[in-house]
């Protein structure tokens, strides 16, 4: 097989983010010197639910599970010295994704980058957050909006960045069979391709539970490229590889 044929390397992200951002920008370029080829940010519950760190309701969880960002301060220390042009960025975030993507969008123009060159995702569904999560600020029908605005910048200013990430990994940990976990995503994907379809084409990028690969229910023989092969045929739209976990 030709050198052009073959495979591009797969892009290596670990999903990392804790205690502050000096402390994570840090194991970020630890892990860069190490083989790592891209970067996956953890935020904390603060951030993803919209407080502040020194919020009253944020005592106790800054920098649990995540890194806490609070302003433009906070990502600029977090990719300190990390030239983002040349970074592949997924960013695990909903309910605030809008407000993530353009601090990180800050930050990489502070250096230089042209944001049109711009590589990631954020997962910004913010649906998933609401059934499963609890994690969300807004209901479904303005979170759908924020959705489609998120997709709408995106498509016109960082062209390379996909702007939402369907995620029904976390229904299945709230306990949904398999079967219902399809559904759900294939429902939400349905739903923000809706508040799409009006203004553009986009992609979108699904990530399914790895149960699929294995499981003996009926809804095996309904993988996750069937069911992204029935919302091309409904919408004509030009879809991600799906990634699984």
């Amino acid at each position: 097989m030709s050198q052009t044929l073959k495979d591009r390397p797969w892009l290596i992200r670990t999903y990392a983010g804790h205690s502050t951002a000096q402390a994570s920008n840090a194991l970020y370029r630890d892990n860069l010197t190490k083989g790592q080829t891209g970067l996956s940010v953890a935020f904390d519950l603060p951030t993803q639910t919209g407080y502040d760190s020194d919020h009253i309701l944020a005592r106790g969880e800054v920098g649990k599970v995540g890194v806490p960002i609070s302003h433009l301060g906070d990502m600029r220390s977090l990719f300190d010295q990390i030239p983002l042009d040349q970074m592949n960025t997924s960013m695990t975030i909903n309910a605030t994704a809008p407000w993530l993507l353009a601090l990180y969008i800050a930050v990489a123009e502070e250096q230089g980058a042209d944001p049109a060159t711009l590589q990631g995702t954020v997962q910004n569904d913010i649906i998933k957050e609401y059934l499963s999560r609890g994690t969300y600020i807004c209901p479904p029908k303005p979170s759908l909006k924020l959705i489609a605005d998120v997709a709408a910048y995106c498509y016109e200013n960082v062209p390379k960045w996909n702007p939402m990430n369907v995620c029904s990994y976390h229904l299945q940990e709230a306990g949904a069979t398999p079967e219902q976990e399809l559904a759900f995503a294939l429902a939400t994907a349905t739903a923000v391709l809706d508040q799409l379809q009006i203004r553009f084409q986009k992609k979108i990028s699904p990530v399914w539970s790895d149960e699929y690969r294995f499981s003996s229910t009926p809804v095996s023989g309904l993988s996750p490229k069937c069911a992204k092969c029935a919302l091309l045929l409904i919408f004509g739209m030009r879809f991600a590889k799906p990634a699984m976990i």
